[in-house]
């Protein structure tokens, strides 16, 4: 197989694969050292030929590849989706679309949470995928047969993964199911992250106004920062930093100073000043106007409650091979505990009727749970 690295080959070749109502698609890149993610190589299947494409040949235009992630008349083929898309959001400004993403159909499906695709493939084709280049270093140039190679076993494999998954949904009854979550995967609010929301990414949860007002002007900061110098946000710093900066909001140089997750020397620096006028716009922020802060549970049993949710959520994943991450998250379930009326995924749509209901049952006494030959069943009480 020949590497494409003229845009005339590329162009010729994406016309060929638009032809085809289904094609696979996978990326290679690098981001350890940057923000934005390096593209280094695309690889595509139709159901007659392969492609490579070596994104970095010196002249190539990418354009007609992007265009054929537009392509609406062709179904864009993925495992584990989001990175590949959020790469061509940001180079192109496209979100790939219809797609079909194998891991959340697995998922669907009941092969376990998040199946890494290499055991995916194993657990469809009975073909155990050659792992030696997961972890190469796309950007050096030549590429090697043996890089080829593993690129395009990727979506040749794909392919029979794809026409299995497709087919088993079908026969369940759950090709909507994925369907709706590709509605989110394809959404642009899920790539378009500005500044100002940097602080939904950080697990910390701040429990006083004050706090979370710092925490976001600092968070924002670190993103712009960032994303102007083109590194990963650890490098500019730590998350661990940040929840700290939050909750003593220090206000000058010297008191920055005294917090041991800050580097030490931190203070000295340009940014040591950019992160005391971030806190101090935090403090001058209008706290009625943040968002509304998660209160304290006062339910003496809500863990109590979070754990039977667990059983009677372990129990419906395995009843109907799904995998229980797809269906509620932990989070899910303490916001279910705490609110019948809780806005969570698991209280929506085939959720809902899958476990949601349920769920709600069970806090209402109106279900049990019970034991019988081995098994946690579900008993209607009167």
């Amino acid at each position: 197989m020949d590497l494409i690295t003229t845009t005339a080959d590329l162009a010729a070749a994406c016309s060929r694969l638009a032809k085809h109502p289904v094609i696979t698609v996978d990326t290679e890149f690098l981001r350890e050292t940057t923000y934005y993610p390096l593209l280094c190589v695309v690889q595509m299947a139709s159901a007659e030929e392969a492609v490579v494409i070596d994104a970095l040949a010196e002249g190539i235009d990418l354009k007609p590849f992007f265009e054929l992630m537009g392509n609406e008349g062709v179904l864009k083929v993925f495992h584990a989706a989001r990175q590949d898309i959020e790469i061509i959001w940001h180079q192109a400004g496209i979100i790939p679309h219809p797609v079909f993403d194998t891991q959340v159909a697995a998922m669907v499906l009941g092969y376990g949470d998040s199946i890494a695709y290499d055991a995916l493939v194993e657990k469809v084709t009975g073909h155990r995928p050659d792992k030696t280049h997961r972890f190469t270093d796309w950007s050096r140039r030549p590429l090697t047969k043996e890089q080829m190679h593993y690129a395009v076993s990727d979506v040749t494999h794909l392919r029979d993964v794809f026409a299995a998954l497709d087919a088993d949904l079908k026969k369940r009854r759950r090709s909507e199911w994925v369907s709706i979550e590709m509605e989110v995967l394809t959404s642009p609010r899920t790539y378009d992250f500005h500044p100002e929301r940097a602080w939904e990414r950080l697990k910390t949860r701040v429990r006083k106004p004050k706090d979370l007002a710092v925490l976001m002007e600092v968070a924002a900061w670190r993103e712009q920062e960032a994303q102007s110098r083109d590194v990963p946000r650890g490098r500019v710093l730590r998350d661990e930093a940040i929840t700290d900066i939050a909750t003593h909001a220090p206000t000058t140089l010297e008191k920055l100073a005294h917090l041991r997750s800050v580097p030490k020397g931190f203070e000295k620096s340009k940014w040591g000043a950019d992160i005391v006028a971030a806190v101090e716009r935090g403090l001058a922020r209008d706290f009625s106007k943040l968002p509304k802060l998660e209160k304290p549970r006062n339910n003496s049993n809500g863990a109590a409650i979070v754990e039977l949710l667990k059983v009677l959520l372990r129990m419906t994943a395995e009843r109907h091979a799904v995998a229980s991450k797809v269906i509620a998250t932990v989070d899910d379930l303490e916001e279910i505990a705490a609110d019948d009326e809780a806005d969570v995924p698991a209280l929506h749509g085939w959720r809902r009727e899958l476990f949601g209901d349920a769920a709600l049952k069970l806090k209402r006494g109106e279900l049990a749970l019970a034991i019988e030959k081995g098994r946690v069943i579900g008993v209607q009480r009167a």
